[in-house]
């Protein structure tokens, strides 16, 4: 089967950029993962941050997994990959120069599109783990990502937690990552349409909702009349995969069935306590 090549597949991303339509994410966590889900008609995947530290190191989402880990994973999806993919980048793995970096090798890996957000990450001595940075600081990491991509088709998306902010905040943050030239804006902590009409009224760029499945945002045609392009709910089919090996494995050692969810056993075979324990330890890290 022939695969796209990086590029068209970036223009692919573009036309759903532009599109009046709004798409939802396929999780796609390696390269079977991607064939199902172009096989499956999804318009785009998406390799989340998280995701990848569960599949690369089991280890939970304290922005532990490390650049070339995650590029290369997002390498393997990329050489299979025939619909266009979204990596979740976190904070851009460092300051604005390890941004450029980071687009560096994740345009090389083959992505369409990459988030880079402004939490302050990795958690810092003494303060809460969901701490954002300055905009001056975020609009700066936009700027050195637009100048490190070769292919200007790559789409660089600034993501902010409108969830955390009050609004006027959420506006200032993004309509600051719009003028820096983010090619699209994505928003996690919308609450319902009332909150998210009064953010896309100030933008012009596409937005990219993560929403977890909220069901107060869960109307399609409304979302793409607001701008929304790409809509993430979540990461439902990796956490099935977890659960489908769990009783694979407890039937295969005859032992009874389970009713453990995929969110206790990748609670339990993660182990976040520790690094809960160790971030208070040692980091004086609030929660």
């Amino acid at each position: 089967m022939q695969i796209a090549s990086h590029h068209d597949l970036r223009v692919q991303f573009r036309k759903l950029l532009a599109a009046n339509s709004c798409y939802h994410t396929a999780s796609v966590f390696d390269p079977m993962a991607a064939r199902i889900a172009a096989d499956l008609g999804f318009e785009v995947g998406i390799l989340g941050g998280s995701v990848a530290s569960l599949q690369v190191l089991a280890a939970p989402d304290f922005a532990l997994i490390t650049l070339s880990e995650f590029a290369e994973q997002a390498t393997r999806i990329g050489r299979v990959s025939r619909l266009p993919l979204i990596a979740d980048a976190d904070h851009g793995y460092g300051n604005a120069l390890n941004v450029m970096r980071t687009v560096v090798e994740l345009e090389r890996a083959g992505v369409s599109a990459l988030t880079i957000e402004d939490t302050l990450l990795p958690a810092q001595f003494g303060r809460k783990s969901t701490d954002l940075i300055s905009i001056d600081e975020g609009v700066g990491k936009i700027r050195a990502a637009l100048e490190a991509r070769f292919d200007s088709d790559l789409a660089v998306i600034a993501r902010t937690h409108a969830g955390l902010l009050d609004i006027n905040e959420v506006i200032r943050r993004t309509q600051a990552y719009q003028a820096a030239g983010a090619d699209a804006i994505c928003l996690v902590g919308v609450e319902d349409f009332d909150h998210l009409e009064q953010i896309s009224a100030a933008l012009s760029v596409p937005l990219m909702l993560v929403t977890y499945g909220n069901p107060k945002l869960r109307d399609n045609t409304r979302l793409a009349s607001l701008g929304v392009r790409i809509v993430v709910n979540g990461h439902a089919a990796y956490f099935a995969a977890i659960k489908a090996t769990y009783d694979c494995l407890r039937e295969q050692r005859g032992a009874q069935s389970s009713d453990l969810s995929a969110t206790e056993l990748t609670h339990t075979y993660t182990q976040p306590e520790d690094y809960i324990v160790w971030a208070k330890e040692f980091m004086n890290v609030k929660e």
